[in-house]
C-alpha cells in the first residue's frame, strides 16, 4: 500500500492534508533541478524526494493518488497547498532563498524538502 515515489511535474492531495497556495517546500525523492518545478504525491510519497527551484517561481503540487493530502512548511507556515484532492492540483511558491522541509497535515510521516535558490 505505501509504496515508491513518483517524480513529475505536480504534487497533489488525496486524503486530507490541509494548506495554502504560496511559500516553500521540499519533496522526499531525488533531487530535481529548477527547471522541473513539480512535486507529485503517488503512494503516500513525494516526488522528487526533494527539489530545488528559484525562489518566487510557481511549483505544481499533483495529487496522483487515492487520497486527499497536502504540502505544508514545517516551520513558519511559509507555505501550505491546502488539501489537494485525490487527482487534483494546486500551486506553491517559495518567497526567499532557503532549504525547507515540508509534510502533509494527514499523513505526518510523508516528508520532503524544497531548496530555493
Amino acid at each position: 500500500m505505501f509504496s515508491s515515489a513518483l517524480i513529475a511535474l505536480s504534487v497533489a492531495a488525496l486524503a486530507g492534508c490541509g494548506g495554502g497556495t504560496s511559500g516553500s517546500a521540499s519533496a522526499p525523492a531525488a533531487a530535481a533541478s529548477h527547471s522541473d518545478s513539480s512535486i507529485t504525491i503517488s503512494d503516500f510519497k513525494f516526488a522528487p524526494r526533494t527539489l530545488t527551484v528559484q525562489h518566487g517561481a510557481p511549483i505544481k503540487i499533483t495529487n496522483s493518488g487515492g487520497m486527499a493530502h497536502t504540502v505544508t512548511a514545517d516551520k513558519g507556515g511559509s507555505f501550505d497547498s491546502g488539501m489537494v484532492a485525490p487527482g487534483a492540483s494546486a500551486t506553491i511558491r517559495v518567497a526567499k532563498a532557503g532549504r525547507f522541509s515540508y509534510h502533509c497535515t494527514v499523513h505526518p510521516f510523508m516528508k520532503g524538502q524544497l531548496v530555493a535558490q
